[in-house]
């Protein structure tokens, strides 16, 4: 017999609370780990979700998957999202771009958990019930510095923090670890090309170069930067941001979802116009690669490169160049940048 105090309507009452109040406080802490070989832990990325956002859960389901040429208001919505948690989706144009895509497979493989390999770069609307929640995305450092960059390589994505809150957060694609050799072509001022009397004629130098393509991990600063393009030893730089010797955060127009580089981290090019100003010179970057934390490698150089011995064409100078010759310029001071927990990202970018 139920006692006067405990009626099956009283235990209806109170389970449905229960409900709301498990529904108002849940929250998802998708913390990544991984196993090494050594069996210890291995800590990823810490990305918290939760499924009430303030403002966000005002946003209205979708009813159909949104992928590469589909436009309309749903997808404004979705860029609209995407640039206020950072993930710079290009301009807010209603249209399912390149840039559009890149900033999903970001989301993807940051959020999502999805691997690197298997992005798709569509957005289904259980992707969107998660992308319209409540997304936090931590810093894995607190750096000496106000802001600092972290590379991860396993997830090929580069997110920049102020104040331990993200600001910038790209799909990107780093060095594929193979040995290459190449006839490159080197613009007066960067390195293999930057003796007084180069840089004085102004002249590109054309060469046979082998190297190996390795990002490598550790903890760097960024020590200079270069505005527009800039033809280098390790390729054709757009806005790039030296960290390692050569090694730079720059645009590229080839950023696919496997690493593709020389050992630079490729960001599309409507990012690149981005991130100079959310970082400056001396800043921090961690570069994690899933096996050991940064601090235990330091400060690596790159793999150093060498005259390719099969190169047949007498190194020549081409005509002069008219760019201008950034020699060890620092990194400017950002713009300001909102520290709000979802500050609005720039999307104006070509």
């Amino acid at each position: 017999m139920s006692s006067p105090n405990f009626t099956p309507r009283s235990n209806t009452r109170t389970l449905g609370v229960s409900a709301l109040l498990v529904m108002a406080v849940m929250v998802v802490v998708a913390v990544a780990v991984d196993q090494r070989s050594d069996n210890q832990a291995f800590e990823q990325v810490v990305v918290t979700t939760t499924s009430v956002a303030p403002r966000a859960s005002m946003l209205p389901p979708i009813e159909r998957e949104l992928k590469e040429g589909v436009d309309g208001d749903d997808v404004r919505m979705l860029q609209t999202r995407l640039a206020e948690l950072k993930f710079a989706p290009g301009p807010i144009d209603g249209i399912y771009g390149r840039s559009t895509i890149q900033a999903v497979w970001a989301f993807e493989k940051l959020v999502m958990r999805v691997p690197r390999n298997k992005a798709t770069g569509v957005v289904t609307p259980t992707m969107w019930d998660v992308l319209r929640g409540d997304v936090q995305i931590a810093a894995r450092r607190q750096a000496d510095t106000a802001r600092h960059a972290e590379v991860y390589l396993p997830e090929q994505v580069i997110i920049t923090f102020l104040g331990g809150r993200p600001t910038l957060i790209s799909h990107m694609s780093s060095g594929d670890n193979k040995p290459w050799c190449e006839e490159v072509v080197i613009d007066p001022g960067e390195a293999g090309n930057d003796s007084p009397e180069q840089i004085e004629k102004g002249e590109q130098l054309k060469i046979g170069v082998c190297g190996e393509s390795i990002t490598p991990p550790g903890i760097f600063t960024f020590t200079r930067r270069s505005t527009g393009t800039r033809e280098t030893k390790l390729g054709t730089l757009y806005n790039p941001v030296y960290f390692n010797q050569g090694i730079a955060v720059h645009g590229a127009i080839l950023v696919p979802l496997q690493p593709a580089s020389h050992g630079c981290i490729r960001i599309p090019m409507s990012v690149a116009t981005l991130f100079p100003a959310m970082v400056q010179f001396r800043d921090r970057i961690y570069v994690f690669d899933g096996i050991k934390e940064p601090e235990e490698y330091g400060s690596p150089l790159p793999p150093a490169d060498r005259p390719d011995p099969d190169y047949t064409t007498v190194p020549t100078t081409t005509v002069p160049t008219s760019t201008t010759v950034p020699l060890t310029v620092p990194v400017s001071a950002p713009a300001a940048v909102s520290t709000s927990s979802v500050p609005a990202a720039t999307t104006t970018a070509p």
